[in-house]
């Protein structure tokens, strides 16, 4: 029996990482809470879902909707955040307009979808497949494949690439990054349209497991909030450490405890890191310096 929710505890964990990673790249450029982040994972679902009904194959769907979702993010960045910012706004500010995208974009979705639940699953539904006594479905070993794969694409963009440079310049001091040469808008805009790819990618692969809904953004970014804030939101291990250490939280606990509890768990785990922990997993306290 436990080896069933370790798997199930594995692929909700792989998703909340997707969806963590691209929270965290907007997060470390932007500096603030991007919460229309769980808009664009919805809306993913529901662009494949859409190209699917007009008879589009599958890898299209996926493909155009993965596009679609970095483009909305850096839609969202170059009509909305860009101008606050130019006018001053605090993070405060740019919070309060993602969370009034995300209200907007979702009712957008319930209009044109329905509230129903959708599914975009293709094929005859069969068993999964039988590994080590637990059952785990192709899309499940996809999700997970697709999660560790992106983890180390991401690490290495980070490390190596001029742009994954640039974006760790800004997310370690913006005005020195500017000083230096370094186009801290064009910056952002990539890193909005890299997670906005991210959690395309996050809501295609969780539609096709387990349905979709207008409303399963804002869970799904909760949980990957949460493991932003329990791996620390500087460091892609911690993060891949704290969407793993919720996936299987989440799913021990309805073995123990009742399917009620996952949200609650998260929120335990969460308020225990910010506690005695505060800068996750692999974060690093920050020093005040004195003069």
């Amino acid at each position: 029996m436990w080896q069933q929710f370790a798997v199930n505890g594995m692929v909700s964990g792989s998703a909340w990482l997707l969806l963590a990673l691209g929270f965290a790249l907007v997060y470390r450029s932007a500096r603030f809470f991007h919460f229309a982040q769980g808009i664009v994972f919805t809306a993913s679902a529901y662009v494949a879902f859409a190209l699917c009904l007009v008879g589009l194959p599958m890898p299209y769907c996926v493909v155009v909707s993965i596009a679609a979702a970095a483009a909305l993010g850096a839609g969202m960045e170059v009509g909305a955040y860009r101008p606050l910012r130019r006018r001053g706004a605090s993070s405060l500010v740019l919070l309060l307009a993602s969370l009034g995208i995300y209200v907007v974009l979702q009712n957008v979705i319930s209009l044109i979808f329905g509230d129903d639940t959708k599914s975009i699953r293709t094929g005859v539904v069969r068993e999964g497949i039988n590994v080590l006594g637990a059952r785990i479905t192709p899309i499940q070993i996809t999700t997970i494949c697709v999660s560790i794969v992106l983890v180390v694409a991401l690490a290495a963009f980070l490390r190596y690439a001029k742009l994954g440079r640039a974006m760790r310049a800004v997310a370690n001091d913006p005005e020195l990054a500017n000083l230096s040469g370094i186009d801290s808008d064009r910056v952002i805009l990539w890193a909005f349209a890299i997670g906005s790819a991210l959690a395309g990618i996050a809501g295609i692969l969780v539609a096709l497991d387990v349905d979709m809904t207008p409303t399963m953004g804002m869970n799904a970014l909760m949980m990957g909030v949460v493991a932003v804030i329990i791996g620390g939101v500087n460091s892609i291990p911690g993060i891949a450490l704290g969407a793993l250490l919720l996936g299987m939280a989440q799913q021990f606990g309805v073995w123990w405890i009742s399917s009620q509890w996952q949200d609650a768990i998260a929120f335990i785990i969460l308020l225990a890191f910010l506690l005695f922990r505060p800068q996750g997993f692999m974060g690093r306290k920050t020093r005040k310096a004195t003069v």
